[in-house]
């Protein structure tokens, strides 16, 4: 594994940039190593839920975690607000930066990711391969 930092700016949207980066990028498969950060608004899909919970004010991100890859990827984000209480989810599209996300990705060279269709979870899950 080989790492790369990020950092995106105020307004930019934090899910759509690390899409945009990782096809930019060409990479097969990566992960969220570590971010911090902050955002001004959050649209988030909370557990057994079909659509997303938006959030707006100032949040401080203490965690992104993500599965990453040219062919889709994966993401859950916690969020503390003023007052230290934290919402977690599936990061969607519309998650704005407030200050600053600082963002470390672990670029995974020997493998694919790759996203199908489980008719178990009626979501399209994650492929493995390993390159040799």
């Amino acid at each position: 594994m080989h790492t790369v930092a990020l950092r995106l700016k105020p307004q930019q949207d934090l899910r759509a940039e690390l899409d945009q980066f990782v096809c930019q990028q060409g990479w097969e498969a990566a992960c969220v190593v570590t971010c911090v950060g902050s955002l001004t608004e959050a649209r988030l899909r909370l557990a057994g839920q079909s659509e997303a919970t938006v959030y707006t004010g100032k949040f401080e991100i203490v965690s992104l975690t993500g599965v990453m890859s040219k062919y889709g990827s994966h993401y859950h984000i916690a969020l503390a607000d003023r007052s230290g209480q934290v919402w977690g989810g599936h990061l969607l599209t519309g998650c704005l930066i407030y200050t600053t996300a600082e963002i470390v990705i672990g670029v995974l060279p020997h493998l694919c990711f790759q996203r199908e269709y489980d008719a178990a979870t009626g979501f399209k899950e994650l492929r493995i391969d390993t390159i040799e």
